[in-house]
C-alpha cells in the first residue's frame, strides 16, 4: 500500500509550511490598491483597483516535468502551467487577460524551445490571454532539466466576484470532467508506474494508451465555458480540483457538507494508479482529482444550463452531489466537511 507522503509529498506538511511562513508576513498597503480580504486564502488573491479587482494566481507544472524530460516532449506542459493558473483565477469569477513566464533552465535547445513556444501558444489561444513578458534563466547549479512558471493577471468587478458565501443547503455540485490526472499527484503516479510497477513511458496500459501519454495529456483549461456559466446563469461557488482532491472545495464556505455521492467512473489512469500501487480510495481522494477537473454550484433548477454550456464546448458535465447541513456516517452526525460516496461507503476528504 502506498501513499502521497511515500512518494515524498505530505500535503499536511505544506500546509503548515504555508501557515508558517504567512504568519511572518505582516506588511500590507491600506491605500486604494490594498488587497481584498475577503479572498485571502482564496483560490486567488486581489487589489482594489476601482470598481474592479485586480487578481494574481501563480503557478508551476511540479513534477510533470520529470515525465516531460523522460519522453524529451515539452510541447505539453506549458498548457499545463497555463491551465493551473487560470483555472484558479476563473474561481473567483475573474477573467484572466495576460501571462507572463518564468522558465528555470540547466541547459536548452532550439528544440525544446519550440517545443515550450508551441504549448505556450495553445495554451493561450484555450484561455485567451497574451503572453505579456518573462524571464529565463540558464542556472546550471541550480536546476537539474527545466522548470517552468508563470503568473497569470486576471480582472472582475468588485459587485461580479464570486466567493462561495451565497452556497445554501439544497444547492447541487456539478462536476466537469477532467482530461485525466492533470498536473498533480504525478509524485505518487511516478512512484506507482515507474518504482512499484517498474514500467517506462511506453508501457502500454490495459487500456491502450502509454504511460507516458497518461501522465503528458495536458490539464483542461475550463476559462471559456466558466465565464459563460457567469454570464447566464446565477453561480455561487467555483472549485478548480488540484492537489489535495475535493478537500479544495472548502475554500468557498465552510459551515455545510459537500455531499458528493453521484460521481461518474474515474479514469482509466487511476483505476491503474490503484491497482499497482495499493493505493487506498482515501489516498486516491485527497490526492487525485479522480475524473471531475473543476466544480461549479449553483441552485438546482440551473443546473441542466450549467450542464448545457460545459458540453457545448465538449466537456461532459454531470451533477455530482449537493449541499447539506450534515451527513451521517456511523452514528455520527458530520458537519463542514467534504463527504464522498464511493464503492458503497462515505469517505472524508480531509
Amino acid at each position: 500500500m502506498v501513499t502521497y507522503r511515500d512518494a515524498g509529498v505530505d500535503i499536511y506538511k505544506e500546509d503548515r509550511i504555508i501557515r508558517a511562513l504567512i504568519s511572518q508576513i505582516t506588511f500590507k498597503r491600506t491605500d486604494r490598491f490594498k488587497p481584498c480580504e475577503e479572498l485571502i486564502g482564496h483560490y486567488a488573491g486581489a487589489i482594489e483597483f476601482g470598481d474592479y479587482y485586480l487578481v494574481l494566481c501563480t503557478d508551476g507544472v511540479g513534477s510533470k516535468m520529470v515525465v516531460a524530460k523522460m519522453a524529451n516532449r515539452y510541447d505539453t506542459v506549458p498548457i499545463d502551467m497555463i491551465a493551473m493558473n487560470v483555472n484558479d483565477a476563473i474561481s473567483i469569477g475573474a477573467e484572466p487577460v495576460a501571462l507572463v513566464d518564468y522558465i528555470a533552465v540547466e541547459d536548452i535547445d532550439e528544440e525544446i524551445a519550440r517545443q515550450i513556444g508551441k504549448g505556450l501558444n495553445e495554451g493561450l489561444k484555450e484561455a485567451n490571454i497574451s503572453l505579456i513578458g518573462g524571464e529565463t534563466a540558464t542556472l546550471p547549479d541550480i536546476v537539474k532539466g527545466i522548470d517552468i512558471a508563470g503568473t497569470v493577471l486576471a480582472v472582475v468587478r468588485k459587485d461580479k466576484v464570486i466567493t462561495g458565501r451565497d452556497i445554501k443547503e439544497g444547492d447541487v455540485i456539478v462536476g466537469l470532467r477532467s482530461s485525466g490526472i492533470h498536473s498533480n499527484g504525478l509524485s505518487l503516479a511516478r512512484k506507482v508506474f515507474f518504482e512499484i510497477g517498474g514500467m517506462d513511458i511506453h508501457h502500454k496500459l490495459p487500456h491502450g494508451k502509454t504511460v507516458g501519454e497518461e501522465l503528458l495529456t495536458p490539464t483542461r483549461i475550463y476559462v471559456k465555458p466558466v465565464l459563460e456559466m457567469i454570464e447566464k446563469v446565477k453561480v455561487k461557488g467555483l472549485a478548480h480540483i488540484t492537489g489535495g482532491g475535493f478537500r479544495k472545495l472548502r475554500r468557498l464556505k465552510k459551515d455545510v457538507v459537500y455531499l458528493i455521492d453521484n460521481l461518474p467512473e474515474p479514469h482509466p489512469v487511476f483505476k491503474e494508479i490503484q491497482r499497482i500501487g495499493n493505493v487506498p480510495d482515501e489516498e486516491m481522494f485527497r490526492t487525485f482529482n479522480m475524473g471531475i477537473g473543476f466544480c461549479v454550484i449553483v441552485d438546482k433548477k440551473d443546473s441542466e444550463k450549467v450542464i448545457e454550456i460545459a458540453e457545448k464546448y465538449h466537456i461532459p458535465a454531470y451533477v455530482i452531489g449537493r449541499i447539506v447541513k450534515e451527513v451521517e456516517i456511523g452514528g455520527e452526525k458530520i458537519r463542514d466537511k467534504v463527504v464522498v460516496r464511493y464503492k458503497n461507503k462515505s469517505i472524508i476528504v480531509e
